[in-house]
């Protein structure tokens, strides 16, 4: 009689395949853990997405918007920028943003490092200049080391500035919630009230948008293929990128990863609850009515592509020197 450790190989051989079918069947795939080939980048592009001396008023910095403590999002309907001025658009999670094709609800940013550059000369935003933004760190001696031992100069620009946040960025994922154990091969990391809300998913057509290791950012798409949304959002997403008419009012497919925690939904920020987004984008954009069954499994499935999140201690940043410019936190017009 074979032991088990006899066995193990077998069992391996056979449930392999299994397996591999498994996750190819699927329109979601697992996310992967990411593998730092440059932990002193990274450490860099930490503090720079911490620093809100790239801002204005020295009050701004990249986790404003995208606070990592909440998902990668602010969990306002429109982002404050600098003089408390309101965005004009929701602030899309960080998290998993190295997955899409592109930056942006409009898809204008083609890279993580093209979009670190957007927000420091937003007058809305951080309200500086990509030339002011740098000399901050070049009257800071700390800052000169770090950029030194990453890009062998002192002589900093803006590209190595948004290389080093993007480069941070990109490990910013959140792999193994319980939906990736499933795909996995975890059979008991699901209720029946999941799988059903899965299947659903699949069966009315969401997955034909939500889909990859992110659940979306693959695919821009018309905002009410069916039945129109209704909003003030001046938004014409991709078309102001493209000019094309057919692009007008197509929005980059969000994410679906650590939904629950990217609240309020939509471009313009304009729902609370994840029951009535899944309520609203059924009908605008399959022509269905759901009921409040198939939301509430709906709504269960997606919670379990919650991820774990990036377990980030807040960096220390260096002190300013005197020759370091000012920072001016309000301006009256």
């Amino acid at each position: 009689m074979k032991t088990l450790s006899g066995l193990l190989p077998l069992l391996a051989f056979f449930s392999a395949p299994v397996l591999a079918d498994r996750v190819a069947n699927e329109p979601i795939k697992p996310i992967q853990a990411v593998q730092v080939d440059d932990p002193e980048k990274v450490a860099l592009g930490k503090k720079l997405f911490f620093e809100p001396r790239l801002s204005r008023s020295g009050f701004i910095s990249c986790n404003s918007c995208h606070n990592l403590s909440r998902g990668g999002s602010d969990n306002l309907p429109t982002s404050i920028g600098h003089n408390w001025q309101q965005g004009p658009i929701n602030s899309p999670t960080v998290l998993n943003s190295s997955l899409s094709m592109a930056q942006f609800w409009d898809g204008r940013a083609e890279t993580l490092q093209e979009q670190a550059a957007g927000p420091i000369d937003n007058p809305l935003e951080m309200a500086f200049t990509h030339t002011l933004a740098v000399e901050v760190l070049r009257s800071i001696p700390a800052y000169l080391d770090l950029f030194e031992g990453v890009y062998n100069t002192r002589d900093i620009n803006i590209d190595h500035v948004t290389d080093a946040i993007a480069v941070f960025e990109e490990t910013l994922v959140t792999p193994n919630g319980r939906f990736d154990q499933w795909l996995k091969g975890d059979d008991e990391a699901l209720t029946e009230q999941e799988l059903a809300g899965y299947k659903t998913f699949k069966e009315i057509g969401c997955a034909a948008c939500h889909y990859g290791e992110a659940v979306g950012g693959k695919d821009f798409h018309r905002m009410g293929i069916v039945n129109q949304y209704a909003t003030e959002n001046p938004s014409q997403g991709r078309y102001e990128v493209t000019g094309d008419e057919s692009d007008r009012f197509s929005f980059k497919v969000p994410t679906l990863r650590n939904v629950e925690l990217t609240y309020p939904y939509f471009h313009d920020g304009a729902v609370w609850t994840l029951e009535e987004a899944t309520e609203i984008m059924a009908y605008l954009q399959l022509g269905r009515e759901l009921p409040e069954q198939d939301i509430d499994n709906m709504v269960a499935f997606m919670k379990t592509l919650t991820g774990e999140q990036p377990q980030i201690q807040v960096p220390q940043l260096p002190p300013s020197q005197p020759g370091t410019p000012r920072p001016i936190p309000f301006e009256n017009d």
